[in-house]
């Protein structure tokens, strides 16, 4: 059995998901949110809104893939490859990553592999809009990460302290716990306080 399937097929268990420890958002969103006040945030869950370094909470997305067929307000992916997400500030036109299916997940780091192609060739030329046509949203992002939660990475660094991920890159163990997160959910909300869940992703 290869790491990636050990990886995969091994799951913590539940007494190891007690463990109490602050969960640490994905890398790409250090210095980028803040902190969310509710009282269904769950162990081992991270929720922040976005937020600018310049404090702007409303932004524009775009993202490439393509709207659920039955539930219009979902962003997901084309047969040709996974979503690619931008928060986008409407006053200066700053881009800000929500969301790279080919880079972030646990799938993503430890079972699957894209071609360059596939990387590359994601247009982020769709501006998000909801059935109601609103295009500005405050965004707030969710995702579990399990993975944190054990010590199986640990046991899988080599000499340097790095680990081997799907595509034959290293990085380091902090980076592999943080970004393979298990599942990713993003709501926005408009300015009547409405709130649409725009990208739900099962990522392991």
């Amino acid at each position: 059995m290869g790491i990636f399937d050990f990886l995969k097929k091994k799951k913590p268990n539940s007494e190891k998901k007690s463990v109490i420890r602050e969960i640490p958002g994905p890398t790409y969103l250090d210095g980028l949110t803040e902190a969310v006040q509710a009282d269904d945030i769950l162990p081992h869950e991270w929720r922040r809104k976005l937020k600018a370094p310049s404090g702007q909470t409303r932004f524009n997305i775009k993202f490439y893939g393509q709207l659920h067929p039955e539930l219009k307000d979902l962003i997901v992916r084309t047969d040709f490859a996974p979503i690619l997400v931008y928060a986008v500030d409407p006053e200066n036109g700053q881009k800000f990553l929500i969301f790279d299916g080919c880079k972030y997940g646990y799938d993503a780091l430890f079972c699957d592999t894209y071609t360059e192609k596939q990387i590359k060739n994601r247009p982020v030329n769709k501006i998000y809009k909801n059935t109601e046509g609103v295009r500005i949203f405050e965004i707030v992002i969710s995702i579990y990460n399990a993975v944190y939660y054990d010590d199986e990475l640990s046991g899988q660094t080599d000499a340097d302290g790095l680990i081997e991920l799907a595509d034959g890159s290293k990085k380091s163990l902090d980076y592999a716990s943080r970004n393979s997160f298990d599942t990713l959910q993003v709501f926005a909300s408009n300015e009547a306080g409405e709130t649409f869940n725009i990208i739900s992703e099962e990522l392991s």
